[in-house]
């Protein structure tokens, strides 16, 4: 089943003066349960798209449809809720709130949802243990070393219940012990509950994970391949 339609995308910066073709005609789709990869050189509009995709940026032309819904028909109140609800982010620097605790951040997303206090203390706590964080739930970030910082940000993606995650760059401030414990975790994730992981990436560590892999090169996809994980 898809879960995401991407149909004619561009996305031009400065159209005005000097134009920037940051995404030049993307049509794209993922079905559920993907694990994939978006790769491509510095500038090649990995990022873009990926914010596109959640909603985070809008398109200069073309439409994205995420179970049914086009994002890009929705007020920006409407848009707020919709991601909150039904996709997970990941991203490079962490994003935690350095006041809260591993188990408060987890929480917020669900906070937000107006989930009962009882009800998201359970669940973050589940979560915590899913990625390995059990006896750390009681530490701030601060305190965290940054494999683990990024394995609470998992944990606070998957908390809403999300369509899919979507993972900028989430490896690049890791090193290779983290880096090979948090991709384990999400191949986990992806393998026993069909979650959808959608990564913007250099990291080759990435790519050799991932089932399928999208090229883009000057906001165009070069290539879109099945991949043979190693």
């Amino acid at each position: 089943m898809k879960i995401i339609e991407i149909n004619h995308l561009h996305k031009i910066y400065d159209p005005n003066t000097l134009p920037v073709y940051a995404v030049n005609g993307i049509d794209l789709s993922f079905e559920a349960g993907e694990f994939a990869a978006i790769v491509g050189p510095s500038g090649s509009g990995k990022t873009t798209l990926l914010n596109i995709m959640g909603g985070l940026d809008n398109p200069t032309e073309g439409e994205v449809i995420i179970d049914r819904v086009n994002i890009g028909h929705l007020s920006n109140r409407q848009k707020t809720n919709f991601r909150m609800n039904h996709i997970g982010f990941v991203f490079q620097a962490y994003n935690l709130i350095p006041v809260f605790t591993a188990l408060e951040n987890v929480e917020f997303v669900m906070q937000l949802q107006g989930m009962p206090k009882k009800e998201r203390e359970r669940r973050a706590k589940e979560l915590l243990e899913a990625v390995g964080l059990s006896d750390k739930m009681n530490n701030r970030p601060a305190k965290l070393s940054g494999g683990q910082q990024q394995r609470v940000a998992v944990a606070r993606a998957l908390a809403s219940k999300p369509k899919f995650i979507l993972a900028d760059e989430p490896t690049a401030n890791l090193d290779s012990r983290s880096t090979e414990n948090l991709l384990e975790i999400m191949e986990k994730l992806n393998h026993e509950e069909n979650i959808t992981f959608i990564f913007s990436t250099h990291d080759q560590r990435v790519v050799s994970k991932a089932h399928r892999v999208i090229t883009l090169v000057d906001g165009k996809i070069e290539s879109d391949e099945l991949n043979i994980p190693f």
